[in-house]
């Protein structure tokens, strides 16, 4: 599905104050992405320019459109390791520099910018492509009375308790992949790391033996 086509359902929610730089922004990184990477990438790069331009202050409104969507994608690509040669797509990410005719140094700064301002880090579900959420093994590690287990092989209502509290990204015992993983990757708000999040006194999500 080519930029053009992408659906108004499918964008993010940006503030109308932002929207005309949230759009300049997209201008840049949906064809890039379209060209080089792929539509997942086009998504996930729309819901982390999104993300920035709710923030208050934002920090879109300092610095040049081309910076910022070089940046944002770079972003997207170092969560989902695009510069490893199994990776598929693949490109390194001085390229994607290079194809904004931006300088490395300047895009590394304003990427961990970026990565420090939303707490992202590798293996956060909430950057990952379906793909790679669908491969990983990293991210269904949870605590279980003090041990280390992988939640695909818990009960399905310990995965419905984690998904719930932002620990994993989907309940594996649907049988993923299937399309609401689609709604992970690009349209749900960004939650809290899973190494970050901590239940908090109004959660209403009832405590299940033996998940930490």
């Amino acid at each position: 599905m080519s930029a053009a086509n992408q659906g108004k359902g499918d964008e993010p929610k940006v503030p109308p104050a932002m929207r005309s730089l949230y759009d300049s922004i997209v201008a840049l990184t949906d064809p890039f992405c379209y060209e080089y990477l792929n539509e997942e990438y086009a998504a996930l790069s729309r819901k982390l320019t999104a993300a920035l331009a709710r923030k208050r202050p934002s920090p879109l409104t300092s610095g040049t459109t081309r910076v910022w969507a070089c940046a944002i994608v770079r972003v997207i690509g170092w969560v989902n390791f695009l510069d490893d040669k199994s990776s598929e797509p693949h490109m390194k990410l001085t390229e994607i520099d290079a194809r904004f005719g931006v300088a490395q140094s300047t895009a590394q700064n304003k990427s961990k910018s970026i990565r420090d301002t939303l707490r992202i880090h590798q293996f956060d579900f909430n950057w990952m492509l379906r793909s790679v959420l669908a491969k990983s093994t990293v991210i269904w590690m949870i605590s279980v009375d003090g041990l280390i287990m992988d939640a695909r092989d818990l009960p399905r209502e310990i995965q419905e308790a984690a998904f719930r509290k932002g620990i994993i990204p989907y309940i594996y015992a649907d049988n993923p992949p299937n399309p609401d993983i689609a709604s992970v990757a690009t349209n749900t708000e960004p939650s809290e790391s899973p190494a970050r999040r901590k239940p908090r006194p109004d959660d209403d999500e009832p405590t299940l033996p033996g998940l930490d």
